[in-house]
């Protein structure tokens, strides 16, 4: 049995070998004694070097706003823009009672409905929060806006970059609805609120900032949707036509204050109204306080909110990051490199697919390691950033692609690996066989294919150099801070669903870099398998 080439070979073999580390011996005793295999393990080095990350793609419901500054990588700021949710065909006559109208039903009298008019008696704004990074109770600022016109123009261009963290988010800024000082954990909330649940053990608090804002903006949605009842537009029929016609978004910036990034997970806009207290016959009750006459008092009334419009996964989030240049001179550090997040930084590795086809063309990869270990740094800053739990290595070439098209890792072309924080302090990649096999194919296609063009002219050096030119990323791969989404399934396991880019501060600094200036190189590690000529 003689094997003359990797590229021919790899496939095949990998059926047996590169998924499943243990199955390195499967087929053997299968094979005439005159073609015993042999294992053998051999090391190629890798170097590493770190990118900035810049703008990344980021389709997502959380919105992320705050400044927070580190001592080793400077400070970063955090602004987001949402747009609000209507449900199709909306209607206020749908979700509001009847205003109420006493009258006479034979001798009972009887009341209808029970808003007390349809006048908006209050309007605000609410930004809720489920989580933050940073100090708690740093005294911050935030400035809500109503997105403008440029928004509207733009968001219908398909050319627009707003799921990129580097929209600039300042030219959409319209009028503005309202200023709040916060911090993120609220003092002025007793425990007794914070801590309240409802009869089925939910909370009933929900962290949150709340503008209030002027009611003639409520009033003019009402009078909008009113006319729509009536035929007269069609801004409520669904939620394109409400952001165009009548709300088309918020913006939402931290203009004062340091230390903390608020996750939020919802933009609400609720309206308040006045209704009355009714009793079982839907008459209006009085108030029990009694005149010098002794007169009963007027209809008792109360006041209720509802959250009408708020930001959904079906209409469009987009968050803005900013770094400062501090950013850029972690980057040129050269003994190491970094990954950090958000939008911050991360680390490419060159694998010598070359050296692996040069020396290993006529035996069979079973397995390829790679591990990134990162340094344990002692920081004394209290809000310390952590090592991102998870990491994705993929082709460089594929960045785009990848999270654009939502796709998830395949154990071919694109690999996760968790952080060991309480053991090695590593990402380690079992194997990424299939990696190197597919990237070697794709090379050796072309090389096939130049050849046959070529003829007798071909010179296998010059087209090598060449196609190392035109395909500057071919071999190269990108260790990439992410999110994963997971769900259950019936058999007690869980798959993942989606990989979205790590838009939580974290960082690691990994062992790597220049080995000319202060770093080393890294090792691949690869389990092969030779055949007798």
């Amino acid at each position: 049995m003689k094997v003359k080439h990797l590229g021919a070979l790899l496939l095949t073999l990998l059926t047996f070998f590169a998924c499943d580390e243990t199955t390195n011996t499967l087929g053997m005793d299968m094979l005439p004694d005159s073609d015993a295999m042999s294992a053998h393990t051999m090391t190629f080095d890798v170097t590493t070097q770190s990118i900035e990350a810049g703008a990344v793609y980021a389709k997502t419901s959380t919105g992320y706003v705050g400044k927070f500054t580190d001592p080793e990588f400077g400070d970063y700021t955090a602004s987001f823009l949402t747009e609000l949710n209507c449900t199709d065909d909306f209607k206020f006559s749908d979700i509001l009672p009847d205003v109420y109208e006493e009258y006479y039903d034979g001798d009972t009298l009887k009341g209808r409905g029970t808003l007390v008019d349809e006048k908006v008696r209050g309007l605000r704004l609410l930004v809720y929060y489920d989580n933050w990074f940073g100090d708690s109770l740093s005294a911050c600022r935030m400035s809500a806006y109503e997105l403008n016109d440029t928004w509207i123009q733009e968001r219908h261009d398909e050319n627009t970059r707003y799921r990129y963290t580097d929209i600039d988010t300042k030219k959409y800024k319209g009028r503005l609805l309202g200023r709040k000082a916060y911090t993120a954990y609220d003092a002025t909330v007793p425990d007794s609120v914070r801590n309240a649940t409802d009869s089925n053990g939910n909370p009933t608090y929900y962290p949150c900032v709340i503008f209030n804002l002027d009611t003639q903006i409520g009033e003019e949605i009402m009078e909008k949707n009113r006319a729509y009842e009536k035929g007269e537009n069609n801004y409520f029929a669904n939620a394109d036509n409400f952001i165009d016609n009548v709300f088309k978004g918020v913006y939402v910036e931290n203009d004062f204050g340091d230390g903390t990034i608020l996750y939020t997970y919802q933009v609400a806009l609720e309206f308040q109204y006045q209704f009355h207290y009714v009793d079982s016959l839907g008459v209006a009750l009085k108030k029990k306080v009694n005149d010098e006459n002794g007169n009963i008092g007027d209809d008792s009334t109360y006041l209720a909110r509802q959250s009408l419009f708020a930001s959904t996964k079906e209409v469009i989030q987009a968050n803005q990051f900013s770094n400062s240049q501090k950013l850029t001179e972690k980057v040129n550090e050269k003994e190491w490199t970094y990954i950090k997040s958000p939008a911050g930084i991360f680390t490419e590795a060159t694998l010598p697919f070359d050296e692996i086809y040069a020396e290993l063309s006529q035996d069979t990869l079973n397995a390829v390691k790679l591990t990134f270990t990162n340094y344990a740094e002692k920081n004394n800053f209290e809000f310390a950033m952590e090592a991102p739990s998870y990491v994705l290595l993929l082709r460089k070439q594929d960045m785009k692609t990848f999270f654009e098209e939502n796709q998830i890792y395949d154990n071919i072309t694109s690999f996760i690996a968790t952080h060991n924080s309480n053991g090695t302090n590593q990402y380690h990649f079992s194997n990424i066989a299939r990696l190197v096999s597919t990237c070697l194919n794709e090379k050796n296609a072309a090389r096939i294919k130049a050849k046959e063009e070529a003829g007798t002219s071909w010179n296998e050096e010059t087209w090598n150099a060449q196609w190392n030119e035109e395909n500057p990323d071919w071999n190269k791969v990108v260790l990439i801070p992410v999110q994963l989404t997971t769900q259950s399934t019936s058999s007690n396991s869980s798959v993942t669903t989606a990989v979205e880019h790590n838009l939580q501060p974290g960082y690691a600094k990994l062992q790597g870099g220049s080995p000319e200036q202060g770093g080393q190189k890294l090792t691949l590690e690869v389990t092969y398998t030779s055949f007798p000529e």
